[in-house]
């Protein structure tokens, strides 16, 4: 529960300063700009950690307790050594980076912004292993606490910087004054220079569980980790391209700041379906551990088919409620006064943003058959493909359709890995799927949200309305299924 905790809560933050971002922000060019350089983090990221962190975990099981420090001295070299060479690289070539992430803009404003991002790279990669030591010392407590420490630094200085100095230059000498050759109204630098702050404060924090370490490389144990994460690096750069290539090359898919201006408004509506987002990071947190412990039960791959209805079911009923209430929610996502309803051009995407997480959210049910029979490899196959076709397609629809060409590469993906999945699954580890009932709850749910905001214009009462019939007709529908899990729930109290 804690380690769930500190996973959503960070996106929920995230969410609850994209008002502050929206509204600061000289225009949504620039929020634009934030959403192009955090996708390339997020590669980044899975590049620097090279699957060391679900290395670590599983190669403190093969070996002995007095090995456990080679173990956790290997993860650490891999990151320190992965982390060196961006450093070396962005500095030697800052130069050539910057112009190409710059384009016709201000090259020295872009070198300025990689040098911080490199840092905090560095310093976000550093902190993968210790921490990772400290889940399995299980030491949850200290774990959130660094964890929460680095949300506050974050927050505070986004405040600080953003905010309240801000509104104290305009109102107080002293702190006009004091910012007086510095500081610049609405820059988004100051965005990064906070993740900068948190990143590097968290790793000294974490220099208690770094005091075991030694800078010696146990060669054949070595070899071993690195051949079991290599896939995982693969899988999880796969994973990335399909959530994030479009965001990684819109800007020079659709170059100016028209581009930049369109990625903006796909990132800020996208931040609606946060909601979906964090459902699903809660259901995996808790389902993978329960799919694994009760694998070998005999009705195992029926309960299995069962939690995909209801996980589907669930799904749906919140797209629809995310969707039928864009009216208010869309307040969230509010421009600044010179541009206060620029982003609510978009909303127009989030009905299938939403189908996406729910296609995501299958894939990730669809998986417990390779996890269960160690035939990870198919994972990568996936992955890969999926990667394939976001490429080809991003490419394809972006130039023509902006950023509803992004959304529609993304939703094909997703069907094209559901597919594939299902195929191999049902080949390896057959389970019963309800497919009908799934496909119509889909159908159901995606053609009351376009009827909700395309022909009744995001009523609220009307769409609500629309909800409520709609879970009244789930309840007749699954109402010996329902009866079933109150006996069960009520037997297992007793």
């Amino acid at each position: 529960m804690i380690y769930g905790f500190t996973t959503i809560v960070p996106r929920m933050i995230g969410f609850l300063m994209t008002p502050i971002y929206l509204r600061k922000f000289e225009n949504a060019a620039v929020y634009g700009l934030y959403n192009y350089l955090y996708s390339w983090v997020s590669m980044l990221n899975a590049i620097l950690a090279f699957g060391m962190e679900t290395t670590y975990f599983r190669f403190l099981q093969k070996v002995d307790s007095k090995d456990k420090d080679r173990v956790f001295n290997n993860s650490f070299v891999v990151t320190l050594i992965t982390s060196l060479l961006l450093l070396v690289s962005i500095f030697t070539f800052i130069d050539p980076i910057a112009t190409w992430f710059a384009g016709d803009e201000n090259v020295d404003e872009y070198a300025k912004y990689i040098q911080y991002f490199a840092f905090i790279l560095v310093a976000d990669a550093l902190a993968v292993v210790p921490f990772a030591k400290l889940r399995a010392q299980g030491r949850p407590i200290r774990y959130s606490y660094l964890k929460f420490i680095n949300i506050f630094i974050t927050v505070l200085s986004n405040l600080f910087f953003i905010v309240y100095l801000s509104n104290w230059t305009k109102s107080s000498a002293f702190w006009a004054n004091f910012a007086a050759e510095w500081f610049q109204e609405g820059w988004i630098g100051y965005v990064f220079i906070s993740n900068l702050l948190a990143s590097i404060i968290t790793l000294l924090l974490l220099v208690p569980e770094m005091l075991t370490l030694r800078l010696r490389i146990d060669r054949p144990l070595m070899k071993n980790m690195l051949a079991y994460s290599f896939p995982i690096l693969i899988a999880n750069i796969s994973f990335i391209i399909n959530e994030n290539l479009d965001k990684m090359f819109f800007p020079k898919l659709l170059p100016g700041e028209y581009g930049r201006t369109e990625l903006g408004i796909y990132g800020a509506v996208s931040k609606i379906a946060i909601f979906l987002n964090l459902f699903i990071t809660a259901f995996r947190l808790g389902a993978e551990p329960f799919f694994f412990s009760y694998a070998k039960h005999e009705n195992a791959s029926r309960t299995y088919a069962k939690i995909m209805e209801y996980f589907v079911m669930v799904m749906v009923l919140v797209m629809v409620g995310i969707t039928v209430n864009l009216d208010w929610l869309k307040d969230f996502i509010r421009g600044n006064e010179l541009q206060p309803d620029i982003y609510w051009t978009g909303l127009k995407v989030v009905p299938f943003i939403l189908l996406n997480f729910v296609l995501l959210g299958i894939y990730m049910n669809l998986s417990v058959w390779y996890k269960l029979t160690d035939q990870t490899r198919f994972a990568l196959y996936i992955s890969l493909i999926g990667a394939l076709v976001t490429i080809a397609l991003n490419f394809l629809l972006i130039p023509v359709y902006s950023y509803s060409g992004a959304v529609a590469t993304t939703t094909i993906a997703y069907f094209v890995m559901i597919g594939l999945s299902l195929y191999w699954g049902q080949k390896y580890y057959p389970i019963p799927y309800h497919f009908l009932k799934i496909v119509l709850y889909l159908v159901s749910g995606l053609a009351l949200s376009l009827m909700s905001f395309f022909i009744f214009g995001s009523n609220f009462w009307i769409g609500n309305g629309l909800l409520l019939l709609f879970c009244i007709t789930i309840i007749f529908l699954e109402r010996k299924n329902i009866a079933q899990l109150l006996s069960k729930g009520k037997n297992s109290l007793k």
